[in-house]
């Protein structure tokens, strides 16, 4: 995204993600960046996994967590994320350097 700045959201809170090494870079979709206007398009997070990368954002931006997940816990049925062009689940492993992509689905009729 040229000309976006990408935030850095660090570990910090020891749950389940304490040894992360993997930075990776996240691309949230527009309707988070509209309920959430601090938040950048693109940011950069500390997980070996997808459920640690979404715990790292709902610490940067409390309530998003809830809106990626649902109670079961499992990425809600309207939103997609990708790693390395695959399809994710909470359990995908994360590497060094790697992009994620949350998608929000697009219904019609």
């Amino acid at each position: 995204m040229k000309g976006e700045a990408v935030t850095e959201i660090e570990q910090g809170d020891g749950v389940g993600a304490a040894d992360a090494t993997c930075r990776v870079s996240v691309l949230l979709p527009r309707a988070l960046l509209d309920l959430y206007p601090e938040a950048q398009r693109e940011v950069e997070v500390s997980a070996e996994t997808v459920r640690e990368m979404i715990a790292a954002l709902e610490r940067r931006w409390p309530g998003m967590g809830d809106r990626l997940c649902d109670s079961t816990p499992r990425v809600r049925r309207h939103i997609n994320i990708f790693v390395e062009g695959q399809r994710a689940s909470l359990d995908t492993a994360l590497r060094d350097g790697g992009k994620v992509y949350v998608l929000t689905a697009i219904s019609g009729g």
